[in-house]
C-alpha cells in the first residue's frame, strides 16, 4: 500500500493539471482499503476516490485524501445459459479488460473499446460509446462502505444506472469505494453496428459481417482519428454529455436549423450530439487562452499547454452559454470538476 503526504497528482489526471493532495493512498486489496480507512484522521478529510484520472478536472489542490485502487485480478465463470461472469479488480485498466474479453470470445464490451480509465470508474460513470453502455453488461458491483468499513455487494439494478449516471455519482457519492465489478458477457456475438459511422467504416474496409476483433479494431480506429492522445495534449475525452430533449423541442430545432443530427431515446425524447451544437457555435478548433476545443472533435476540451483547471472551466462555461443562447438547450459536463 502507498500512503504519501503532499502528493502531486499531475500523473493521475489526463488533463495534466499540476495539483497536489494532502494525502494519497493507493490500496491493492480490500483489506488494505479497510485498514487505510480506519487510519484516516479528521484532518485528512474529505476523501476523493479516483481511477485513471481520465474523467476529472482539478481546478485547485485537493485539501484532503485521494484514494486510488490498485486491486487487480480477473476471474471468469461460465454459466449454463452461454454467458460468462467476469469479476475484475477495480484497478484494472478498462481497455485491457475489453481486449481480454475479445481475445477469449466473450462478447458485449466491443463498442466500449479504447475508453480510458479503470474498471471501478466504469461502474461509477456508466461509461458508454457507440450505442452501448457499461450498464448493459454490469451484473454486480462490490464496494466498501467508507463510514462503516463493511463490504457490500450491489446488483446492477440497485445502482440506478442511466445515461452517464449511477447512484455512485448521486446518493452514494463519497460513501463507497468500489473494489470489484462483475460483468455478464455472452459467448454468442450480436454486434451493435447502427451507431455513428461504424457501418460506413466497416464498409470502407470491405467488411459486411465483422468479427468481434474487427469491430473492436474499427472502433479503435474511429476513436484514434478524432480524439487526441492525453500524453501529447491533455484532455479528458468527451467533456460534455449529449443533451436529451423532448420530441417537441427537437421539432422546434429542426424547424429553425434544418437538419439536426439525433438519436432516438424513446417515443418522447431525442438525444442530440453536443459536439455538433458546439461546432455550430463556431468553437471547434478555437481557444480561450491556454484552453481549447479539439480541431477534430468539438466535444473534447484540451490543455494547449500550461493551462490551469480554471482555464478549462472558463472555456466550458463560455461554450455552455453560447449553446444555450443559440439552441435554447443546456449542455452539462460529463467530467467531474473538483
Amino acid at each position: 500500500m502507498k500512503d504519501i503526504a503532499n502528493f502531486n497528482l499531475k500523473g493521475h489526471n489526463t488533463f495534466g493539471m499540476d495539483v497536489a493532495c494532502r494525502r494519497f493512498i493507493e490500496f491493492s486489496s480490500e483489506d488494505e482499503l479497510i485498514s487505510a480507512l480506519n487510519a484516516i484522521e479528521a484532518e485528512d478529510r474529505p476523501l476523493l476516490v479516483i481511477g485513471g484520472g481520465s474523467n476529472i478536472l482539478f481546478t485547485k489542490n485537493y485539501e484532503g485524501t485521494v484514494l486510488h485502487s490498485a486491486i487487480m485480478g480477473r476471474e471468469a465463470v461460465r454459466t449454463a445459459d452461454g454467458c460468462v461472469m467476469l469479476r475484475c479488480g477495480s484497478g484494472e485498466t478498462w481497455d485491457d479488460i475489453v481486449s481480454y474479453c475479445v481475445a477469449y470470445g466473450w462478447h458485449g464490451a466491443e463498442n466500449l473499446s479504447l475508453i480510458p480509465g479503470e474498471v471501478g470508474a466504469s461502474a461509477v460513470q456508466n461509461i458508454g460509446a457507440y450505442g452501448v453502455e457499461a450498464k448493459d453488461i454490469i451484473d454486480s458491483v462490490e464496494a466498501v462502505d467508507i463510514t462503516t468499513g463493511k463490504t457490500c455487494r450491489f446488483a446492477a439494478g440497485d445502482c440506478e444506472y442511466s445515461y452517464r449516471w449511477s447512484k455512485f455519482k448521486g446518493e452514494w457519492r463519497s460513501r463507497y469505494v468500489i473494489t470489484h465489478v462483475t460483468y455478464k458477457l455472452t459467448e454468442a456475438f450480436n454486434p451493435h453496428l447502427d451507431y455513428g459511422n461504424i457501418r460506413s467504416e466497416l464498409e470502407r474496409e470491405g467488411i459486411s459481417r465483422p468479427t468481434a476483433a474487427q469491430l473492436r479494431n474499427v472502433i479503435i480506429s474511429i476513436r484514434q482519428a478524432k480524439l487526441p492522445d492525453p500524453k501529447t495534449e491533455g484532455n479528458a475525452g468527451s467533456f460534455f454529455m449529449n443533451p436529451v430533449v423532448t420530441r417537441e423541442k427537437y421539432a422546434e430545432l429542426v424547424s429553425e436549423f434544418g437538419v439536426v443530427p439525433h438519436y432516438k431515446v424513446d417515443d418522447n425524447h431525442e438525444k442530440i450530439p453536443a459536439g455538433w451544437m458546439i461546432d455550430q457555435c463556431g468553437w471547434k478548433g478555437k481557444s480561450l487562452g491556454k484552453a481549447g476545443v479539439h480541431s477534430k472533435q468539438a466535444l473534447v476540451l484540451v490543455n494547449r499547454g500550461g493551462a490551469e483547471g480554471r482555464d478549462i472551466l472558463d472555456l466550458c462555461e463560455a461554450i455552455r452559454a453560447d449553446v444555450k443562447d443559440k439552441f435554447g438547450v443546456v449542455i452539462n459536463p460529463e467530467v467531474n470538476i473538483i
